[in-house]
């Protein structure tokens, strides 16, 4: 018992984004699926978060090559 305000809410908001027409930006869809390079960077890494951990003093400890013979 008690979740009728809760549901109510769930059912509100899903209705909203099931009728919702937001505007789509073509262009953006466009050059995203066509694989354009993006503005980050290749590696996925984003330089400009300083919580972004750095694992390129790890890239030469590596054995998984040795693994491979």
């Amino acid at each position: 018992m008690g979740r009728g305000r809760a549901k109510a809410k769930q059912t509100k908001v899903a209705r909203a984004l099931k009728y919702s027409s937001p505007n789509t930006d073509f262009e953006q869809l466009q050059k995203e699926l066509s694989g354009s390079p993006s503005q980050g960077h290749r590696d996925g890494r984003n330089a400009d978060d300083p919580y972004e951990p750095d694992y390129s003093r790890w890239v030469d400890d590596d054995d998984y090559q040795s693994w491979g013979r």
